[in-house]
């Protein structure tokens, strides 16, 4: 069953599902638009929003909508108001993404650390190009437990949670100019 927050659809980023959501990352896209279109006195960016979440909350009738779809639709209102340029450079902007750790290392399975890091980087790649620009891991300490097969936290568990910090810090800002970072945000649980 679909849990519906606010009776907001869920949305569809990739391969996740992000319900719960503000809008918070849609304003910022909208401000990006109007910066880009040079509209820094946009002055309709509140009203706009107000009118995006009513949409939401009480006119869509998908109970799963794509972050895609939803720039569409949003550029479609903004070209109805007559904001065209807004509209055009709207960039694919996307809610935070929160990603277990721990279920990516069962899903690599036991002992097998090069399946489980191929597995987080291609993750990371697939959500930036549905415009993710903040993750979330949690499970940090339970996925390096699973990916050494232990139940006791031990120096070498230690090792091991370095070396993802690290990967992760590391594949977190882009490498390409014009590609956006991802910001990351760990959940560490003490051992």
């Amino acid at each position: 069953m679909i849990c519906i927050v606010g009776n907001r659809p869920v949305l569809q980023i990739g391969r996740h599902q992000v319900t719960g959501y503000d809008i918070s990352w849609l304003h910022e896209a909208i401000l990006r638009a109007a910066h880009n279109a040079e509209r820094e006195d946009f002055p309709f960016i509140d009203d706009l929003l107000k009118g995006i979440l009513h949409y939401l909350e009480t006119k869509c009738p998908l109970r799963v909508l794509t972050i895609e779809e939803l720039h569409t639709r949003v550029r479609r209102m903004l070209a109805r108001i007559g904001c065209e340029a807004i509209a055009t450079s709207l960039p694919l902007l996307a809610p935070p993404v929160t990603l277990s750790l721990k279920r990516a290392a069962q899903e690599a399975g036991n002992g097998f650390e090069l399946a489980f890091f191929n597995q987080i980087q291609t993750e990371i790649k697939d959500l930036k190009t549905h415009g993710v620009e903040e993750l979330h891991f949690t499970g940090t300490r339970d996925c390096v437990k699973l990916l050494r097969g232990v139940t006791r936290w031990s120096p070498t568990c230690e090792k091991l949670h370095q070396e993802i910090i690290n990967f992760l810090t590391t594949h977190s800002h882009s490498t390409h100019p014009n590609q956006r970072e991802i910001k990351l945000i760990l959940d560490y649980q003490t051992p």
